[in-house]
């Protein structure tokens, strides 16, 4: 057609005549179907050789090494005198803090907002980036970008940057930290979306989840973020009162942090500085979980397990990343501020040390003091730089007089009284002295001035 060759194929008894419109012959041949398999075998063969080719040149994630950027949150309600003074401390002692600034629940499908009134005048003059968190109660949609919820969102995460602005504040950034569902990721980024719009350019992060970087909609999510703190805290909960339980695994820590490095968007990692008193029913199950730093008791018929966030172990990690880490982990946040006064979280020393991948140790020992003739108080000082526990049993001697009286504080009991000798006995419940901090735990009143010797056993279980 059109003076082109058209090209006819015909079988015949097994041949093949490709033959042109002229006539002629171009090409005869006798296939053999051995020659087809071959064939086939052959083009497999090249397309697994080019793709474990391609896989060998991809270029590996780019690692980094040194030290890190170290920032804590600031997540109490309530701005007392003292955590008024850890604030001013941690200016100086880390590269940055975040600031719960609101949180959003839900009670009977119906937002409740709780404004934080934070001390602006303490905090202007930071030399440190201060970031604002809005914290968010879990909530299972419907998501959209313009209805009222997320109306009511984005006019908080307004109204919070144009108050530290007003109090002359210069926010670095504002971080969603909403308890979201894997399943309804996708709806979390319409929310993501409207929020970003409406601050820009206060840049916005999120807090997520490791088990987050398994759903397809993460990626999605994180790059419309631009970063993320990655939490490897507090992911499991014991299922009875007798299952070991940690609040920070390690290793489960560091392979969510290379996995997390493969979506190319730049993160932190939070990590735990605080401690649980987790409360089970009398059949293992549990009950409650006292998270905060005071200690109110709990009900006679629960049985109570403290569980405290190890500093040696989190220490380790930190040496680890200083070594070899992901470039686009860009940093540690600690949950929380040290705090005076804050039972179930770590004392400055403690995280001082930490933050430089130096493991602390506490360290008891006991003192007598004489404040009478024939009275002898004991105190229990920890001299190391993180909390020491109290289980340890204090054997006292003497080598005149008669004890006549005595009693045990703080849990601890006096018993083995002999005529030279006694023992002051911890509570069965291991209790925590933090660093620096002294407790009496007991008094002995004897019939003569004389001196009298201690020494501390560690309690067996």
């Amino acid at each position: 057609m059109h003076g082109h060759h058209v090209i006819r194929c015909g079988w015949s008894q097994g041949s093949v005549n490709l033959k042109t419109r002229c006539g002629i012959s171009r090409l005869n041949f006798r296939p053999c179907l051995g020659t087809f398999f071959a064939v086939k075998v052959f083009l497999q063969m090249v397309v697994v050789t080019a793709l474990c080719l391609a896989s060998c040149a991809r270029t590996p994630e780019p690692r980094a090494a040194g030290p890190l950027r170290h920032e804590a949150y600031v997540w109490q309600r309530d701005w007392n005198p003292r955590v008024q003074a850890a604030v001013g401390e941690g200016v100086t002692r880390l590269d940055g803090l975040t600031l719960l600034a609101a949180e959003v629940s839900w009670r009977g499908g119906r937002p409740e907002v709780l404004h934080i009134p934070l001390p602006y005048a303490t905090l202007t003059n930071s030399a440190v980036p201060i970031g604002f968190a809005l914290r968010i109660g879990a909530f299972h949609g419907p998501f959209r970008a313009d209805d009222a919820t997320a109306t009511l969102l984005c006019n908080l995460a307004v109204g919070i940057l144009e108050e530290a602005r007003a109090a002359g504040m210069k926010p670095v950034e504002l971080q969603l930290d909403f308890d979201c569902a894997e399943s309804t990721l996708d709806g979390y980024c319409l929310w993501l979306e409207a929020v970003k719009r409406r601050i820009a350019p206060i840049p916005v992060s999120i807090t997520a989840l490791p088990s987050w970087l398994d759903r397809p909609a993460f990626r999605r999510l994180a790059r419309c973020a631009g970063s993320y703190v990655l939490q490897v805290h507090s992911l499991h909960r014991p299922s009875n009162a007798k299952e070991p339980f940690t609040l920070c695994d390690p290793r489960e820590a560091r392979e969510a942090v290379e996995r997390a490095a493969s979506f190319g968007v730049p993160f932190r990692v939070a990590l735990p500085t605080y401690g649980y008193r987790l409360d089970f029913t009398s059949d293992g199950q549990l009950a409650d979980i006292a998270a905060d730093g005071t200690d109110d008791g709990n009900p006679s018929s629960l049985s109570s397990r403290e569980i405290r966030t190890d500093p040696v172990a989190m220490a380790g990690l930190v040496r680890a990343w200083m070594r070899d880490r992901p470039t686009l982990m860009s940093g540690l946040l600690w949950y929380r501020l040290p705090v005076a006064g804050d039972r179930r979280n770590w004392s400055w020393p403690t995280l001082t040390r930490v933050v430089k991948g130096q493991s602390p140790r506490g360290h008891l020992r006991v003192e007598p003091r004489y404040p009478q003739p024939g009275l002898v108080e004991w105190d229990l000082l920890n001299d190391g730089d993180a909390d020491a526990s109290t289980r340890f049993d204090l054997s006292v001697k003497w080598d005149n007089g008669i004890l006549m009286a005595g009693d045990g504080l703080h849990g601890f009991e006096l018993a083995g009284r002999a005529s030279i000798s006694c023992e002051l006995r911890s509570p069965e419940e291991a209790d925590f002295l933090p660093p620096g901090e002294r407790r009496t735990i007991g008094w002995l009143r004897l019939s003569t001035n004389t001196e009298v010797r201690g020494e501390l056993f560690h309690r067996l279980p």
